[in-house]
């Protein structure tokens, strides 16, 4: 059997494979959709969010490929809790303070909370049908046709692409389902060696490192101001992995969903997930608020040590 110490390598290589492609996707789709006029909270909500959410869908469908399906749903809802408490708390820290000018209320995020909903309840019963995997994806699609209806930039503001581009978005796509899979591997088998429920590894280190990209994108939007972007990204990645994560792996065969996620997990994503609609409710997060958002992340992370 492979060393603990050599799967550490492996996992941290893999993860940073991960990362690194997934930035290069983003990079490149976020110009392309810039090229085609679409505005930066509609890049944020979809294109930058789905870019950032491909860890997740990629390390989610390997788990389910290689018979580790119960990595699914604890990656969906740790990366769901980290990107509300870990990553909008650390932006409105860092950026002192977002402002949005937009309301977050009209449509994104009633669906956001209607996709926390919608997980809590179909998974409470520790069974998660094809008929509800079709249901989330077809509230994806609402999504997406809604987003799609934002207005378009000026020809003048849109940026050039040429074939380079879109060569970078498809090895970065390469590179993000290669890294997930060898992700997984080391995952099952340290899990293995160190008799770690894989649900657990998951819901923290897995959920951490796939959020790196959404802190880093959305910290660098923040700094330059671009708040749009920022909570775009956090409100399109959480939908994302539930509507189409979830919903995408379970066509590929069954997800395993222990108690363990249901008891803590899903209701804690919940709370999270209606706190995210309150502290955004008035078109701003303070820094005091991103602190708080910090706080229940430590708590978070504490209840799962212990």
């Amino acid at each position: 059997m492979t060393s603990l110490v050599t799967l550490v390598i492996i996992f941290i290589v893999s993860l940073t494979v991960l990362l690194y492609a997934s930035d290069k996707f983003i990079e490149s789709a976020e110009r392309i959709g810039l090229s085609f006029g679409i505005s930066p909270f509609i890049i944020g909500v979809t294109i930058v969010a789905f870019g950032t959410s491909l860890p997740e869908l990629a390390t989610s469908l390997a788990s389910v490929f290689s018979g580790s399906s119960e990595i699914v749903i604890g990656n969906v809802v740790g990366s769901n809790i980290t990107n509300i408490l870990l990553v909008l708390g650390c932006t409105a820290m860092i950026g002192r303070e977002i402002k949005l000018s937009f309301n977050v209320m009209d449509v994104d995020m009633p669906l956001l909370l209607l996709s926390a909903f919608l997980m809590y309840f179909m998974c409470r019963d520790l069974h998660f049908s094809i008929a509800e995997a079709i249901l989330l994806l077809a509230a994806l699609v609402i999504f997406i046709i809604n987003s799609s209806q934002g207005e378009k930039s000026d020809e003048s503001d849109r940026p050039s692409v040429n074939t380079s581009h879109y060569i970078m978005l498809l090895l970065g796509c390469i590179g993000v389902f290669a890294g997930a899979h060898f992700t997984i591997y080391a995952i099952e088998n340290i899990s293995k060696i160190m008799e770690i429920s894989p649900d657990l590894i998951a819901l923290t280190v897995v959920a951490l490192g796939t959020s790196l990209p959404e802190v880093v994108v959305s910290i660098a939007a923040a700094r330059k101001g671009k708040h749009a972007i920022a909570v775009g990204n956090v409100l399109g990645s959480n939908m994302f992995n539930t509507y189409a994560v979830m919903g995408i792996a379970r066509l590929f065969g069954d997800l395993q969903i222990n108690q363990e996620i249901v008891d803590f997990g899903l209701p804690f994503m919940l709370v999270v997930t209606i706190l995210f609609a309150i502290v955004t409710f008035s078109n701003r997060v303070s820094k005091w608020e991103g602190m708080t958002l910090l706080l229940f992340y430590a708590f978070y992370i504490i209840q799962l040590v212990e």
